[in-house]
């Protein structure tokens, strides 16, 4: 049975402008492939080593990263409280949100989106958003161009429309549109519904009052500082509309390890919206190795449903791996590559954690 890491990079990459991206499923050898990484007889000694040990020689050396996996209590921990810029791991709060609403009774993921957004492409379901299918662009321009609400959903509207899949920054942006019409705030609405509930009280855009030394700061591919996520052009409820419900959010390890526990415990979405986010509903490849949800890739391995997601915008990288009723692992960092010395985005350290813990 192929593992967690023989599924990756399955499907294709996505670099939006700034790029931002969202690596698929890597294909790789599993457990075995880990543990070579360590190199020659070592790799034999690594794969004799306790599950604890094995997770822990995982952590990424180079930059400050916040790690933790967790089956239970964390088993690794690392840089648990600092805030950092999670990229497209925002997708799966955006997707939840929509789910909530849905639970709510105050929309369905059958609307479609014109219903809510005047202008808006017409007849694209909430769904097809979601499942990254209503034909939209993976992005209109940069993270950080001062673009209102009503600007955002026209340039949508105006874009060429494109077949079938495609990951699409685009449509996450309108569902946090259409989360902020009906609720009156998209950050707002998740902190009460979401976060509040689930104990995150380090995660959003700027709603939670922000210690500077406290949030990471980035640093690009030379080692030059970038600044904190917050620093950079934001309207002054958190990023403009580019940006806005499709990643920025920032987060901790902490607050990672409670969502992973509050959607296993019913705390913040029904069984019934839960079983709707974690369905593979399209195809993200060829192979139909590698499926989106809502918010989340959803695939098979070691014979249990598990949902991953990553993102990056070149300076900050994140990965929140999290398997329904199981384990869960995620990492994060400001600074995925130096010139010369490391580049992580590439390291899969959430996929290879999985399959130690789903092996345990």
């Amino acid at each position: 049975m192929m593992g967690v890491r023989a599924l990756l990079l399955r499907s294709s990459t996505g670099k939006g402008v700034g790029m931002r991206s969202r690596r698929g499923f890597l294909i790789g050898g599993g457990v075995a492939a880990a543990a070579a990484v360590v190199g020659g007889g070592a790799a034999v000694r690594w794969a004799s080593r306790s599950p604890e040990e094995r997770l822990a020689d995982l952590v990424p050396e180079g930059p400050e990263v916040s790690v933790v996996a967790a089956d239970g209590d964390p088993l690794v921990a690392v840089g648990m409280d600092t805030a950092r810029d999670v990229c497209s791991v925002t997708k799966q709060f955006t997707a939840a949100g929509v789910m909530r609403l849905e639970m709510d009774g105050e929309l369905s993921v059958e609307d479609p989106v014109d219903a809510f957004l005047p202008g808006a492409p017409e007849g694209v379901t909430l769904h097809r958003l979601l499942t990254h299918t209503g034909g939209l662009p993976d992005a209109l321009g940069d993270d950080y161009e001062p673009l209102g609400r009503e600007e955002f959903v026209a340039a949508a509207a105006a874009a060429e429309p494109v077949r079938g899949y495609l990951y699409s920054n685009v449509g996450y942006g309108l569902l946090a549109a259409v989360i902020e019409v009906v609720a009156g705030s998209y950050e707002g609405f998740l902190a009460e519904t979401l976060f509040g509930p689930a104990g995150m009280t380090r995660t959003g855009y700027v709603l939670p009052e922000w210690d500077d030394a406290g949030v990471a700061v980035e640093y690009d591919a030379q080692g030059v500082s970038v600044g904190r996520p917050y620093e950079r052009p934001w309207a002054d409820d958190g990023p403009y509309w580019n940006l806005r419900g499709n990643g920025g959010m920032l987060s901790t390890a902490r607050d990672m390890l409670a969502w992973h526990r509050a959607l296993d415990g019913g705390a913040v979405l029904s069984e019934r919206a839960l079983e709707r986010m974690f369905t593979p509903h399209v195809a993200e490849d060829t192979q139909g190795t590698s499926h989106y949800g809502y918010g989340w890739v959803i695939l098979e391995a070691e014979g249990r449903t598990v949902a991953w997601h990553n993102g990056g915008n070149g300076a900050a990288y994140a990965e929140m791996l999290h398997v329904p009723g199981g384990p869960m692992a995620f990492w994060a960092t400001g600074a995925v590559a130096r010139d010369g010395e490391w580049d992580l985005e590439d390291a899969d350290v959430a996929a290879r954690m999985g399959e130690i813990l789903l092996r345990m």
